[in-house]
């Protein structure tokens, strides 16, 4: 796995969280606390494979934001983060937005 690449994936997530918290008014402390203790592909991981929806990724959703949830971030990049994530991962992202609607 490349070193540059997960910093660059890293720093995505960072980018989801403040971008939730100025477009959205939403403080997703949870979350930014995961990827203080996780990191970014471990977080994003264990988000995806959770088969609970979050309560942030249901306030993106209610605001029309899902574009700046996790799994858009992996689904529209796909083919960058192929070196971090599986195709499993990747997949799952996609079906999460598939079921709320982000495709329609």
């Amino acid at each position: 796995m490349s070193e540059n690449l997960a910093m660059e994936f890293e720093q995505a997530m960072y980018d989801v969280y403040r971008n939730a918290l100025m477009e959205c008014g939403y403080n997703a402390r949870y979350f930014h606390q995961m990827l203080v203790d996780r990191g970014g592909v471990q977080t994003a991981r264990q988000l995806i494979y959770d088969d609970k929806i979050h309560d942030g990724l249901e306030i993106l959703r209610q605001h029309g934001r899902l574009d700046l949830s996790v799994e858009a971030v992996v689904w529209n990049n796909a083919d960058k983060w192929r070196p971090l994530l599986n195709e499993s991962e990747i997949e799952k992202a996609g079906q999460r937005l598939r079921d709320l609607g982000y495709f329609d």
